[in-house]
């Protein structure tokens, strides 16, 4: 395989990567890095830890180009780390964060065990004050990682890469981190627009004991609204609040003070909901107008970090050229991304659909492709459509209770985490069959969870008749939409189409094939190939069907897939950004 790098891989200060703040909606001046070089080994499960083997750049996984590894942690084998940094004692609160460790570890420091996390895609953090000591410290981890043989969720990483299946990786992929806080501190802050009223409603989650808040909301540096507050939820009043929008992506500033404790933080004011226009078709809405959502599959994979993007400025880029080919939204594909991802689309207008992690056994090729196939080719969805209760568990690669249990905890975590972001519009539990289990509760645990956000229960196929969309991939067949019974009403959204392939020499990551839903050879038929596809056979549906949103696969090629807009290695943008922009100004309601 290719040894392919980025650009902002080449340039990449291993004593100092990613070294960006790591949670832009709870800021605070203290913030103490620990990316960079660690020490590190592999050893099997069943042999004794004998040293450690050589350095390894941090946050990247070992099998990753930028950690300097280039070793692959199997099932059975163990990773091993180790960490010194120099401390000074300042009598406050210490806090170590973890961006994301793949998939379970233990953690220690000073030889003093501070506990143990499972999951392999959202933080988590330990107060180590007691722990350290003045001077020199050593942070030492042990990971484990089963990818696709566990139960949990594993997304798609497997070790019989190939096609649509990619390298596994293990161990630390986001930043660590150190931050001194007071004895009671503000752990949350969850952060609820609500433009009908126009309000912002707060809820703190406090640490060591809740005291009075101060809340001051800025707009281009003006205060706005301000406040003090004796219980942990409370309301703002924004006046004549300015909306966001892919449009006018406009952010207001929030500082948070309770007693010894100050966060920055920001959020937009929009509202996504469901609607009618007035030829009676539902759409989705955004701001309590219809809009369309035109956006493409993110995978969230860099040729030489996977995982993780070699640095923010390799985030913006592709968010940035996204939006200025005239797309509106991303799909996050079955990964979840570091905060600063979501804040740059905040910031930069790029609404986002956020995909559940995929866990279970290895899929069921029969259950996931081939009946969802017949069906589309019979144009009804009973035929390609499986029921997904306690009856056909097995059939989906859901037998384990645990697992299950699991995908529940791990769903909670990621809509906690990621609650306050602006970008985000919908979430989607389950893909093409993937692990999926008890869709309908799925999405009610969802919606519980988060009234705020649409749903799309089951993307592609095996649905169950919930959720807020009636969700098609489609890459082969012609584009019908048949209904899940004649009662349904829900949006209708073509959530994975295209995947039209272009090999460019130089920048493949295998020389030797490439997979694509259609094979072009040249900038020219492929140009043609997707303005066809465009404005010939889906612009006609927006009217005629009420067609209300499009993902498009995708913004980048990954590994054997080359159906990126963008080379794997973010080098080669393959059809020009100004005639993709022109398509998409027309694909619009």
């Amino acid at each position: 395989m290719e040894k392919l790098l980025t650009r902002w891989g080449k340039t990449l200060d291993s004593r100092a990567p990613l070294n960006d703040y790591p949670r832009p909606q709870l800021k605070r001046d203290s913030f103490v890095c620990l990316n960079g070089v660690w020490d590190y080994a592999i050893y099997p499960k069943n042999r004794q830890f004998m040293g450690y083997q050589g350095d390894i750049t941090v946050p990247f996984s070992p099998e990753t180009i930028l950690s300097g590894v280039r070793r692959t942690v199997t099932p059975e084998d163990m990773l091993y780390y180790r960490r010194f940094f120099d401390w000074r004692k300042s009598g406050k609160r210490v806090l170590l964060h973890f961006g994301a460790v793949d998939y379970e570890c233990d953690v220690c420091l000073n030889e003093t065990p501070l506990g143990k996390h499972r999951g392999g895609y959202t933080p988590f953090s330990f107060d180590v004050t007691d722990a350290l000591k003045e001077g020199r410290n050593t942070l030492t981890l042990r990971v484990t990682d089963p990818s696709e043989t566990g139960d949990g969720a594993s997304g798609k990483q497997t070790s019989r890469r190939g096609n649509i299946w990619y390298t596994p990786q293990s161990g630390i992929w986001q930043t660590v981190w150190l931050e001194e806080v007071p004895a009671s501190f503000i752990a949350d802050a969850r952060l609820t627009p609500d433009i009908d009223e126009g309000v912002i409603r707060i809820g703190i989650a406090a640490d060591g004991g809740f005291s009075p808040v101060t809340a001051t909301v800025k707009a281009n540096g003006e205060t706005v609204a301000e406040g003090s507050f004796d219980s942990p939820d409370f309301t703002l009043p924004i006046p004549d609040a300015r909306l966001w929008s892919p449009e006018d992506p406009f952010l207001y500033d929030l500082t948070l003070t309770m007693g010894e404790d100050t966060v920055e933080s920001y959020f937009g004011m929009r509202k996504f909901s469901v609607g009618k226009d007035e030829r009676g078709f539902s759409r989705l809405m955004l701001n309590n107008r219809p809009y369309f959502m035109n956006g493409l599959l993110d995978q969230g994979y860099w040729s030489d970090g996977l995982y993780t993007a070699p640095s923010d400025e390799a985030m913006i880029y592709d968010i940035q050229t996204m939006k200025d080919m005239g797309f509106n939204m991303l799909r996050k594909h079955i990964k979840i991304e570091p905060l600063r991802w979501y804040y740059h689309c905040d910031r930069l207008g790029m609404l986002v659909w956020q995909d559940m992690v995929n866990g279970g056994q290895p899929v069921n090729q029969a259950v996931v492709a081939a009946l969802p196939g017949v069906g589309l080719a019979l144009g009804t969805k009973k035929a390609g459509r499986l029921n997904d209760g306690p009856v056909n568990y097995k059939r989906f690669s859901r037998e384990s209770a645990e697992g299950r249990a699991e995908y529940y905890k791990d769903a909670e975590a990621m809509i906690d985490l990621l609650y306050s972001c602006v970008s985000i519009c919908l979430w989607v539990p389950f893909n093409e069959g993937w692990g999926q289990f008890d869709a309908v509760k799925a999405a009610e645990f969802f919606r519980k969870k988060d009234p705020t956000r649409l749903i799309d229960h089951a993307s592609g196929w095996h649905d169950q008749g919930a959720g807020d969309l009636n969700s098609f991939h489609i890459y082969f067949t012609p584009f019908v939409f048949p209904k899940y019974d004649r009662y349904d009403d829900r949006v209708i959204a073509l959530t994975e189409f295209g995947g039209y392939s272009k090999q460019t020499p130089g920048h493949v990551f295998n020389t030797k094939k490439f997979f694509g839903y259609r094979k072009y050879y040249s900038k020219e038929k492929l140009s043609e190939a997707i303005r066809t596809l465009y404005l010939k056979r889906l612009r006609p549906l927006i009217a005629e069907k009420g067609l209300s949103a499009l993902v498009y696969t995708e913004v980048s090629d990954v590994e054997d897939e080359t159906n990126g807009f963008l080379t794997f290695d973010r080098e080669v943008v393959k059809v020009d950004v100004d005639f993709m922009k022109r398509i998409n100004e027309q694909m619009r309601l």
